[in-house]
């Protein structure tokens, strides 16, 4: 049943009274430089915000045990965060409405070069309509949502009719580990909303990643008897091309695959780091390249790497120099499906709702092809799996932000949608 018209004006009006403290707060949010490993300041933040509410709080580590059991959990490495999972967790005076995970990820990827930003990457300045700095939007902004959509409905002397997990997470931007541990842990919802900086869309269809890395061994040599050694950055160019024919396969497969066949190019290959050599008139005897795939809903993370596996093994048996000295292959971060969100449910018809009454237009849905935390909930929790949220630009890029007035009125519907979903009560004594 749809809000009461009169209720639902309220909702936005408190919204509304409220957005300047919903922006400081997101601002205070950005200046933690939350990159991997580096969650910990932010994280105890986000808990003293969170208590200060009252709600009940839980803090963990990562069962590293757990996780590798898991089908989609990813494997550990050197530098995977040691950073908790925080949940604040709401429980109503009465069970009436349906339960909700209110989701966001407080990772961040890195700045790179201060030069190239136009404000310093962790100063969250305002222009105009836009908060900039790293992580603004990618998803800080949804992190503040999380939390001012409920206060608005405390604003009007309301709160949700329903248990409400509001989790904090890392490991988002690198293997998805966070979310997951927030299922091993056993936290359930009828729905869950994920405010990522979806241009005010609803991600329909998502890729799921894997990171791998491989690294070839050379033979050093003086740069004048270059003839006598193998350089390694050179043949792991060699890789990358036998790679990109991989790609082209992978690319190929859209054919009759719903929400990605009519995409030009779905499945992306990233050559994200590559390091190796130790000095400019030595022949380099290593290289390491780290590199990031897509693969479609349905696709298993374990057939991926196994076509991968294949492709460097083909290639180093056709190559002189790899035959003798086959790359090794390390996979590394994400080993992650993807997932479709199925038209028809509930909750997807609440969410519309809502955004339509806030935003003014119909709900769209597209398909991206980044990793989202709404596959744990997807595929493992098997709810509808809501990841939605503003209008944001330079992801991952120099000079990233938000747009404040997005911000606005994808809270306004996300405390229409909560409302809605899960009903509302009057606040506790």
């Amino acid at each position: 049943m749809s809000l009461d018209p009169a209720l639902r004006d309220r909702i936005l009006a408190a919204v509304d009274e409220g957005f300047d403290e919903q922006v400081r707060y997101t601002q205070d949010l950005v200046r933690f430089a939350s990159t991997r490993g580096q969650e910990h300041t932010v994280q105890d933040f986000v808990f003293r915000a969170m208590k200060d509410r009252g709600f009940t709080m839980e803090r963990f580590a990562m069962d590293r045990e757990a996780i590798a059991a898991h089908p989609g959990g990813a494997p550990f490495s050197d530098s995977h965060s040691e950073a908790p999972i925080v949940v604040g967790i709401h429980r109503p005076r009465e069970e009436r409405g349906r339960s909700l995970i209110l989701q966001a990820h407080v990772d961040v990827v890195p700045a790179g070069p201060r030069d190239q930003w136009t404000h310093a990457p962790f100063d969250p300045v305002i222009e105009g309509d836009w908060m900039y700095g790293r992580g603004s939007a990618d998803m800080k902004a949804g992190a503040g949502a999380n939390l001012a959509c409920l206060d608005a409905l405390r604003r009007i002397g309301l709160q949700p009719a329903a248990t409400v997990y509001v989790e904090s997470v890392v490991e988002e931007e690198s293997t998805g580990n966070g979310a997951l541990m927030t299922h091993l842990r056993g936290y359930r919802a009828d729905a869950a909303l994920i405010p990522e900086p979806e241009q005010e869309m609803l991600a329909r269809a998502n890729i799921g990643v894997l990171w791998f890395q491989f690294e070839v061994r050379g033979v050093p040599a003086h740069v004048r008897e270059m003839g006598t050694g193998a350089n390694a950055i050179d043949a792991a160019y060699r890789v990358v091309a036998a790679l990109r024919k991989l790609e082209e396969e992978f690319n190929a497969e859209k054919a009759g695959r719903p929400h990605f066949e009519d995409e030009p190019h779905p499945i992306n290959l990233n050559i994200g780091k590559i390091e190796g050599g130790d000095w400019a008139s030595s022949v380099p005897c290593w290289c390491r390249v780290d590199c990031r795939v897509g693969l479609y809903p349905g696709v298993t993370a374990e057939e991926t790497a196994r076509r991968i596996e294949d492709c460097i093994r083909a290639v180093s048996r056709t190559d002189a120099f790899l035959a003798n000295n086959p790359p090794r292959v390390t996979f590394n971060g994400f080993w992650a499906q993807g997932y479709v969100l199925e038209p028809g449910s509930e909750a997807e018809a609440v969410l519309g709702r809502a955004h339509e009454a806030a935003i003014g237009k119909p709900l769209k849905s597209f398909m991206t092809a980044a990793y989202l935390d709404a596959r744990v909930h997807a595929l493992y929790d098997r709810i509808p799996a809501l990841c939605y949220g503003p209008s944001g630009e330079g992801i991952h890029a120099f000079d990233e932000r938000v747009s404040l007035a997005s911000v606005k009125r994808i809270t306004g519907a996300m405390a229409l949608f909560v409302a809605e979903w899960c009903g509302v009560e009057a606040l506790k004594d």
